[in-house]
């Protein structure tokens, strides 16, 4: 039972004493309420940050609390995947620190490219419900071959990542990543595809947890993987809108 998110991993489940009542226990319909609840706070700190943008017209009024919101949500997701049981209260601090960069950088795209952010909404809960279907038919499997060809993708795009933030760092930009050519649209569309096909590991781990029988903070815990998987997927297509937009 493993995914490359690394928030639901195979490791997340060991040291878990299950839970012997089954009213305590970690269920899908559980989890589908916190994981509600969590992208209903998202949207309610980003359309806070998108208004403040929009009603002053420049970036830098919603710069502070983009930053917040990206360090801040970095921190507490650290804090969630090591303290589980912490999650039923830094689940929901997550989604609104991440709901507070999410609506300053969808602002700035907006700005800059009208409509491209209800594009991005739209293909990300397409892209959702889409393999949601796919994976519940039983047309895409979470076989182990399917898992470590994600996990092995999604660790080099890290790495990929980590690389390019390092060598930023050092005035050193690395080439096609952030370029609207073939190349670059290309490596957004590997990248957007990736990020995709977490979800199908994403739903598999809360399948198997549920029927594994865990303790009931673990719906909070499982949500909270799934919402950094789907802002991850969210972003990449943003990005990838705003390339294809900028060669219109």
């Amino acid at each position: 039972m493993r995914t490359a998110n690394p928030a639901l991993n195979a490791e997340t489940f060991k040291s878990l004493a299950y839970g012997a009542d089954s009213e305590n226990v970690m269920t899908i319909q559980g989890t589908v309420n916190k994981t509600g609840i969590l992208l209903a706070l998202t949207l309610i700190a980003a359309a806070w940050t998108w208004n403040k943008f929009f009603a002053s017209g420049t970036p830098e009024s919603v710069a502070p609390w983009t930053m917040i919101g990206a360090f801040g949500g970095f921190i507490v997701a650290l804090v969630t995947v090591f303290k589980k049981t912490w999650s039923s209260v830094t689940a929901p601090v997550y989604a609104v620190l991440e709901g507070l960069f999410l609506g300053g950088i969808s602002a700035t795209f907006e700005a800059q490219f009208p409509g491209i952010v209800i594009q991005a909404v739209g293909l990300t809960f397409g892209t959702l419900c889409c393999l949601l279907m796919a994976y519940r038919s039983g047309l895409i499997k979470a076989t182990e071959n399917f898992k470590l060809g994600v996990m092995s993708a999604t660790g080099a795009i890290a790495l990929f990542y980590l690389v390019t933030m390092i060598l930023g760092f050092f005035g050193v930009r690395m080439p096609f990543i952030h370029e609207s050519g073939i190349i670059g649209i290309g490596i957004s569309v590997f990248i957007v595809i990736i990020a995709a096909l977490n979800l199908v590991l994403d739903f598999d781990f809360i399948e198997q947890g549920s029927a594994t029988g865990v303790p009931k903070y673990m719906e909070w815990y499982a949500a909270f993987g799934l919402m950094v998987t789907l802002i991850w997927l969210y972003l990449e297509i943003l990005r990838l809108l705003s390339k294809l937009r900028s060669r219109e």
